[in-house]
């Protein structure tokens, strides 16, 4: 039974509930108006600041009036960092005498880019034509302006279903197995161009790379042929012409203040682009918060803000420190959160927020008992009229972690916006053929269940649906699957193959759900996965395996298979109308996002589910030797002990920044059982109330698990 009503407390589980919870101190009140005095040469700039609604405190008057040289300004969640580049964008024109388009600032998005120049443009003393001259672009957007104007005509494929129509065309041609996908290969690709690297120089030395090498640099080829760029071609052709002196000296001379946002995101081509640029003046400033760098899997340095000093050692330090977006408590909460990781720069936020409510916490049975809790509670806020549902966010981990709240937000038909996914946990490409065998189970002639199959019988899907539909209209099969053991193409012993799974097929109507699907695991799913695709299941094993053991818990409430597909075919349906009326509910919507997606945006309400641990932290960085995908993007030299260090610190960030989202209020549910094992509270709850992790706390609760959830327990009928 789930229970709707769970107890609501002041401090996490395993926290006596004396404890106090941590809070933010109060930040000085003083303003420009105290500390710039009317005798200041630069007075003028911040009282028509003042009178335009801009109240800049002590750091960012620092920051703003900062001259020559590198600085680096260490921005805290909510503490004005987009105001403070407006301001010194301004600052520079207005007081300094800087020409306008002499001044770059460079933004990781273009709604960011847009922001400022919006801000730049209500600024005092900037006219529209300085702001108009003021170059705020994208990385992508400054460097192909520039490539453009050296007379580059490449096309570029801005889209990314073009590039992968290309490279499954060149899998088609050199992979007829079909062993890789696309998707992956062209992640790869791009993870090794944005380290700096060439195709030339990927690695050959096994069978496997020697084979990717050469898939990519048939694809590389087609592209050039055909004078294509991707938005990785634009950066790296970038970074070749800053090796032209001449050209790298025209830019030097023409861009001579510069301005990075969210410079923690920069990866190494970014890197090295930013210092190219400002070797020459040395007039750099970088903003960004160590703190929150949540994205090395995409390249992200956190060494090029922790290592600025060393590079430019004449640098001056700023730390925006003062926080206007959430009430102390949450602000002390993710303070107190962050503060355990050791590669950081110390900062502690203080608090100028509007007061909310202290953070709540609370310890459901599992997920479906979470996700029902959360959709019942935000019903009663917007009930209440104490929100909207535009005003409320629900922060997950990972896909998988999201599965039950998602479903329960389509059952109750709460408007929500999806951000990162376009399906249904059930439609997931991993997810999906084990359901259409469960589907075909039931109806063997349902045709659109078909192709799920034949990925997993190693047969080509466009081909062999192309063979089936041909044979059909000759002679019509119980099992049209039957037609591929006729299918001269196929060898015998895939023929033989396809006998098998029909055989299974049929038996699995009569399983628990959850049994069956470890059946197909068990027979041919899980190697499929691995030898499917070599790519994914060795950068992606244990998401794969995490997402793999999500279905099984989803399938162990049902006990029938037909109740199962029925429910999941219902979610697919639910999910497409949803989608259809988007439009129709004017953005008043609850946003659904994994809490990298969250990074840079603020929700009045936050629900932080999952925190687990296993959830988050994730089981990834909590293994004893770290995963070869965690060993793959770590710089070399370093060693395993490190990259496990890095990896939960990366996790503790993702924390800090989930918790620091919330402005109003914050709840935070940590399920007390996950796939069925025990979940003690994440250890970042609990290490903010000073309680390190020790072998006392395995048990997260003395509330027994739901055995429906336990999949392991299924027995066949």
């Amino acid at each position: 039974m789930v229970n709707t009503q769970l107890t609501l407390t002041s401090v996490p589980a395993h926290v006596p509930a004396s404890a106090k919870p941590p809070k933010a101190s109060d930040a000085p009140g003083l303003t420009s108006r105290d500390l710039v005095i009317e005798q200041a040469p630069d007075a003028f700039f911040f009282r028509e600041l003042e009178r335009h609604g801009i109240l800049l405190n002590a750091p960012q008057i620092k920051a703003v009036r900062h001259g020559d040289g590198p600085m680096l300004i260490l921005a805290g969640a909510g503490c004005g960092k987009t105001t403070v580049l407006a301001a010194r964008t301004a600052y520079l024109i207005a007081v300094r005498g800087v020409p306008a388009s002499s001044i770059l600032l460079v933004t990781f998005t273009s709604k960011a880019a847009h922001e400022i120049k919006e801000r730049i443009a209500r600024m005092p003393g900037v006219n529209p034509a300085a702001a108009r001259s003021v170059e705020a672009r994208t990385f992508h957007s400054f460097a192909l302006m520039l490539l453009r104007r050296s007379g580059c005509k490449e096309q570029i494929m801005g889209e990314f279903n073009a590039q992968h129509t290309i490279m499954k065309m060149v899998l088609r041609r050199l992979d007829p197995s079909q062993t890789y996908q696309p998707e992956t290969l062209l992640a790869a690709l791009s993870a090794w161009k944005m380290q700096g690297r060439s195709v030339d120089e990927l690695p050959e030395k096994t069978s496997e790379e020697a084979s990717v090498k050469r898939i990519i640099e048939a694809y590389e080829s087609w592209k050039q042929e055909r004078h294509l760029w991707d938005f990785d071609d634009i950066l790296l052709q970038l970074r070749r012409r800053m090796d032209d002196r001449l050209f790298l000296k025209r830019l030097q001379n023409r861009y001579t203040w510069l301005m990075v946002d969210e410079f923690q995101d920069t990866n190494t081509v970014q890197y090295e682009l930013v210092q190219y640029l400002a070797a020459a003046h040395r007039n750099l400033s970088v903003v960004g918060d160590d703190d929150q760098t949540i994205y090395t899997f995409n390249g992200a340095r956190q060494e090029s803000i922790l290592e600025f000093d060393k590079l430019y050692p004449e640098s001056k330090i700023v730390t925006l420190d003062i926080n206007y977006r959430s009430d102390s408590r949450i602000l002390g909460l993710g303070s107190a959160i962050v503060r355990h990781n050791r590669f950081r720069r110390d900062k502690v936020l203080k608090a100028a927020g509007p007061a909310g409510k202290m953070p709540y916490y609370t310890l459901p049975a599992h997920p479906e008992e979470e996700a029902s809790w959360v959709v019942t509670h935000i019903t009663e806020q917007v009930q209440t009229q104490n929100a909207a549902y535009k005003d409320i966010a629900i922060l997950h981990r990972t896909a998988g972690s999201s599965r039950a709240v998602l479903e329960q937000l389509l059952l109750r038909e709460i408007p929500f916006v999806q951000y990162g996914g376009t399906t249904v946990f059930y439609d997931q490409s991993l997810i999906k053929p084990l359901m259409d065998h469960l589907r075909l189970s039931l109806n063997p002639r349902r045709m659109e269940a078909l192709p799920g199959t034949l990925g997993p019988l190693y047969v080509p899907r466009e081909e062999g649906l192309a063979y089936i539909s041909v044979q059909e209209k000759q002679i019509r099969k119980k099992y049209p699957l039957i037609h591929l053991t006729r299918w001269d193409r196929l060898k015998p012993f895939q023929q033989t193959a396809v006998k098998d799974r029909i055989k299974l097929i049929k038996s699995l109507q009569t399983m628990k759900p959850a049994y069956a699907i470890q059946e197909m695991r068990r027979l041919f799913y899980d190697k499929y996965i691995q030898a499917g695709d070599p790519l994914v299941y060795t950068q992606y094993k244990e998401m794969v395996l995490d997402s793999l053991e999500e279905l099984e818990s989803a399938a162990a409430r049902f006990d029938s298979v037909e109740q199962f597909v029925a429910y999941a075919d219902e979610l697919s349906l639910r999910h497409a109308q949803m989608e259809s009326l988007r439009d129709k509910n004017d953005g008043n919507a609850v946003q659904l996002m994994t809490i990298h997606r969250a990074k840079g945006l603020e929700f009045p309400y936050v629900y932080w589910i999952g925190a687990s641990e296993g959830i988050l932290p994730h089981s990834t960085a909590l293994k004893e030797k770290p995963p070869e995908e965690m060993k793959a993007t770590a710089a070399p030299g370093t060693t395993e002990q490190n990259v496990s260090e890095a990896a939960l610190e990366e996790e503790r960030r993702l924390a800090y920044v989930a918790v620091t989202r919330a402005k109003k209020r914050l709840y935070i549910s940590s399920p007390a059982y996950y796939h069925g094992k025990p979940a003690a509270p994440s250890r970042f709850l609990l290490e903010a109330y000073g309680i390190k992790k020790s072998k006392d706390i395995t048990s997260p609760s003395t509330r027994p698990a739901d055995d429906s959830k336990k999949a392991a327990s299924c027995k066949k009928k």
